[in-house]
């Protein structure tokens, strides 16, 4: 892949709230993406249903799994924004995640980044590192810095929705730059 190719990364929110501070946070990373990048980001895995194993057994693996997986595996690297749920994470997410690791997993080798917003003052650092995980049994090459951790999150956020805290949006285009840098070196 050349350095002047442009790369197509995927954004996945693990939240499903429509106001979520982590969709906020794609479409910004979307809105700065830099050149030679571009961001889609998903609609959301609202109609995933529970994972049961009797179920894809009887019924196979639902069309709106099918769909995502299928982008996964198409996009040059996915780009997590996930909320911090009882110290991990969201349990929609998670179940969107395991229905992904069944036939054909897409994740192998994906180059992928991640970060979150939170209403705690930590942010989502222990979501994270319990994603980071997850995503590492199903083979996904986690870049390891920058990490953006928004704490305080309905502090950093206008009425709007649009996020105010200027030192998070720079280190946002921080991730976006070593991002670029992280597929071009996992794809090399």
């Amino acid at each position: 892949m050349s350095e002047t190719a442009t790369l197509n990364v995927l954004g996945l929110c693990g939240s499903l709230r429509k106001g979520s501070y982590n969709r906020r946070l794609l479409e910004l990373a979307r809105s700065m993406a830099p050149e030679g990048m571009s961001i889609e980001i998903y609609k959301g895995h609202h109609d995933f249903p529970v994972y049961d194993g009797d179920d894809e057994d009887r019924d196979g693996i639902p069309a709106p799994v099918v769909e995502l997986r299928e982008m996964v595996r198409d996009a040059d690297g996915v780009l997590v924004a996930s909320p911090e749920y009882n110290f991990s994470i969201p349990g929609g997410f998670k179940n969107a995640i395991d229905w992904l690791s069944r036939e054909r997993q897409p994740f192998t080798d994906k180059p992928m980044a991640i970060m979150g917003a939170s209403i705690g003052p930590v942010g989502t650092a222990r979501s994270q590192y319990h994603l980071r995980q997850s995503m590492a049994a199903l083979g996904a090459i986690f870049m390891p810095r920058p990490e953006i951790f928004v704490g305080s999150a309905a502090k950093k956020f206008d009425e709007d929705g649009a996020f105010t805290d200027e030192i998070g949006t720079k280190l946002i285009g921080d991730l976006l730059a070593a991002f670029r840098k992280w597929i071009l070196q996992v794809k090399a």
